[in-house]
């Protein structure tokens, strides 16, 4: 698969006349709770040429490809991503933080990396994985009977938030890393851990009665955050020539 993926990857520098400066795999397989037929969500970062940047229309800033049963790609240009990363946008600090990569040419990520720890806003971060984890315990888990794999999609951001309380830096991507490091021992941390491996081995998670002491840290923890963030203090990062410098540096880099 990673062969198939590269090779999109190619035809998508060629199709759009980019260089992809990083490329890498987010969603399930990044967190480590993907099941036997898990798609792929590969995303990356690009850049144009330098004229392609001198104009003042108005252009798209991301590509796609079509979804398909297998395959979900798609990515950003290099100015958004910075724009983003300077709002300390999640996504884009989980895919930095991928242990699945499928290319790094160049020397633009490792750069962007190195300014995580002094432009880090949790309060950012915290509303995003608080507003996930909301909006999938909503649509999802409301009924006697629920869908149990979307546990994964509360729990996590869940406990993304707990480790951004406690550390005041990125959450790790890795979903069972956290468990083992937020979840006391008891029945709790080893109803989550049963599920996970369920999941990972194959075995078909669909609609089962809820699980009341993961139900009810969930409603805990929501309640919880919804009063914490409310009181954090916003990060403000102003360091417009450090990414402008990336930028730059970038075109000379790559072309």
């Amino acid at each position: 698969m990673r062969s198939i993926i590269k090779q999109e990857l190619v035809k998508i520098e060629k199709e759009h006349q980019v260089k992809i400066l990083y490329a890498c795999e987010s969603g399930s397989r990044a967190w480590g709770f993907a099941s036997q037929d898990s798609d792929y969500d590969v995303r990356f970062i690009y850049i144009h040429t330098r004229d392609w940047y001198l104009s003042i229309k108005e252009k798209r800033d991301v590509i796609e490809l079509p979804i398909d049963d297998l395959l979900d790609i798609n990515g950003w240009d290099l100015q958004k991503a910075l724009k983003l990363f300077k709002k300390s946008n999640p996504p884009l600090l989980e895919w930095l933080q991928s242990d699945i990569v499928y290319s790094e040419s160049f020397t633009t990520a490792q750069k962007i990396r190195n300014l995580v720890s002094v432009s880090f806003s949790p309060k950012s971060c915290l509303h995003h994985y608080l507003n996930m984890a909301k909006g999938n315990f909503r649509d999802y888990l409301q009924e006697n009977e629920v869908k149990i794999k979307k546990y994964f999609y509360v729990l996590r951001p869940l406990l993304a938030c707990k480790w951004m309380e406690l550390k005041q830096s990125p959450p790790p991507l890795k979903f069972e890393f956290l468990v083992s490091s937020l979840v006391p021992e008891g029945q709790l941390k080893e109803q989550i851990f049963e599920l996970l491996h369920k999941k990972k081995t194959g075995e078909e998670l669909d609609k089962e009665p809820k699980i009341n002491e993961i139900h009810l840290f969930i409603e805990e923890t929501i309640q919880y955050y919804e009063q914490y963030t409310q009181n954090v203090s916003k990060v403000i990062w102003n360091n417009d020539d450090e990414l402008d410098k990336i930028f730059l540096e970038t075109l000379q880099e790559v072309w």
